[in-house]
């Protein structure tokens, strides 16, 4: 790896990369990745990867060391709702993942073919782990954890009800409705197994959701454990009887992932709880406190000033070094309002296309309304961006060159009226752009129908479903609908990352995920609350 070389090694050998963290990726029992290489000019140039090879590929741009011999240093994890694992994934570096769960079967095969985890459909016991329970959270009895010491606790309940995409206000129940109520499962892991730290996530919706009510009461329920249980218990048919510790909430706000190196404007409710009894031993709690804000907000990175592309991403260059790509494609959108001739395409060619200097920097300055401090801050920010696509594996690395092994990369098949339409839809504009024309569709007033991505901003959110016009489209004007793989990128997925199950789940499994470069920083954060007492 590290330095050109790179031996075949087993669960049990250390493969050094430069650094005295730990990842594990395999379980012991797992098969030895294999990997096969040949000698050009002394250097080694790999000719085939196995999935979980280029998954440590990912991981060693990160400079780490991988090693199951390290297990011990690290602190374990236990995931509920865990999807394909974009959550898990942030925290493998540091953390030993000893139980995940979903109900969803291609999520579970991902989440066991990336992690080494073994599916179980039976309730596990503590000698049983690691382990993947695929099942419904409902059904997981968790007294066979009774022997089993749980750091960490990160999970997000299946949310739907509470997202404010779904709609207004009384499409969208919260907790007054069944599903919004799983998050009492989690609760219920808090109770059973009283992790040190517990990562709650979800969508912002759920913070207005029941006006607010919703938000209020699960955050009581975190910190007012041990008052609160009695009632959480009769939801979900448990008997637990134990003395338990509330929790104090150290972080609790709306994260946007673009301001971390995410090329996406993706949002996430993060609530971060403390064990009571270990926060009344913390050593400067109002710093902590403040670090974790600080890596949560992008503060000391240039990244929440200069947000990562699409195009970055999708081509693996810094954006000066695609200065003749970015002017290739604009340019095929010469004449487009002409031809559309609607007023908002018309407006469209005053507004934006008449604005552009077909630089790559001076345009990605104005579409993303930054005002540099200098000419010094731009070019550092830009060498930031070359190193985070160097950490994510996709520099000097084109997404429309991969061949993945589970067919992701694929470009969708589309009807001949839709071709024809996207080709009337320039970046960053959607359906709206030919209303009232012979390739105009009814959007219902959602803003993503038919909407493209634009090359120099970050991409709008990855959604996990939806019918028509909802799939996410591509900058180039032949191009429609994103692939899976390229809608993995827009996650920060590595290239590696094997996802299981038909296009549809595929789709799901990255659109529900919370992206691993999030939960990076999300696992940082932790680190810092962690060695805090």
């Amino acid at each position: 790896m590290l330095g050109g070389k790179m031996e075949e090694h087993s669960a049990q050998k250390k493969l050094d990369v430069g650094s005295g963290n730990a990842y594990k990726l395999l379980s012991p029992t797992s098969p030895s990745p294999k990997v096969a290489y040949t000698q050009k000019e002394g250097e080694h140039v790999m000719l085939e990867q196995t999935s979980i090879e280029k998954f440590i590929g990912w991981l060693e741009h990160m400079e780490i060391e991988i090693g199951v011999q390290e297990m011990t240093r690290k602190n374990t994890l236990f995931s509920l709702f865990s999807g394909a694992g974009g959550l898990d994934l942030g925290f493998s570096s540091k953390f030993s993942a000893m139980f995940a769960n979903d109900m969803s079967e291609p999520a579970a095969k991902t989440f066991s073919a990336n992690f080494g985890a073994k599916l179980v459909e039976h309730d596990p016991s503590s000698p049983d782990l690691p382990a993947f329970f695929l099942g419904d959270v409902a059904e997981l009895e968790m007294n066979g954890f009774k022997d089993f010491e749980a750091d960490v606790l990160i999970g997000g309940p299946p949310c739907q009800d509470f997202s404010i995409v779904r709609g207004p206000e009384k499409e969208r129940a919260g907790i007054s409705v069944s599903r919004g109520r799983l998050y009492s499962h989690f609760v219920r892991a808090l109770a059973h197994l009283q992790p040190k730290v517990f990562v709650f996530e979800n969508v912002p919706g759920l913070v207005s959701s029941n006006k607010g009510a919703a938000y209020s009461t699960i955050l009581e329920d975190f910190s007012k454990l041990n008052l609160r249980w009695n009632g959480i218990k009769k939801l979900v048919g448990n008997n637990l009887n134990v003395a338990l510790q509330g929790y104090e909430i150290v972080y609790r706000g709306l994260v946007n992932a673009s301001k971390l190196g995410v090329p996406q404007t993706r949002k996430r409710l993060i609530v971060i709880g403390l064990r009571k009894d270990l926060s009344s031993r913390a050593r400067k709690p109002a710093e902590s406190r403040q670090k974790v804000a600080d890596i949560l907000s992008g503060k000391n990175s240039l990244l929440s000033k200069y947000p990562l592309t699409s195009i970055e991403v999708f081509e693996g260059k810094a954006l000066p070094d695609l200065a003749e790509k970015y002017a290739e494609v604009i340019e095929k959108y010469r004449g487009i309002a002409k031809e559309v001739g609607t007023p908002k395409a018309l407006k469209w060619e005053k507004n934006v296309w008449g604005k552009l200097s077909f630089g790559v920097v001076e345009d990605y300055l104005t579409f993303n309304r930054i005002t540099p401090a200098s000419m010094e801050e731009v070019n550092d920010a830009f060498a930031e961006h070359a190193k985070l696509l160097k950490e994510l594996g996709y520099h000097g690395a084109r997404v429309s060159d991969l061949r993945s092994p589970d067919g992701s990369n694929k470009i969708p098949n589309e009807s001949e009226h839709v071709l024809e339409r996207m080709e009337k839809i320039p970046p960053d504009e959607n359906h709206e752009f030919i209303r009232g024309t012979r390739w105009g569709v009814e959007g219902r007033g959602m803003s993503l129908i038919y909407r493209r991505i634009h090359p120099l901003k970050p991409s709008y959110t990855v959604v996990a479903y939806g019918g028509g016009g909802t799939w996410g489209y591509h900058y180039e004007r032949h191009r429609s609908k994103l692939t899976n793989r390229e809608r993995a990128r827009l996650q920060t997925f590595p290239d590696g990352f094997v996802f299981k199950g038909n296009s549809s789940q595929v789709r799901a499994q990255i659109g529900e995920a919370v992206p691993p470069l999030l939960s990076k920083k999300i696992a940082e954060a932790v680190g810092i609350i962690l060695r805090s007492f």
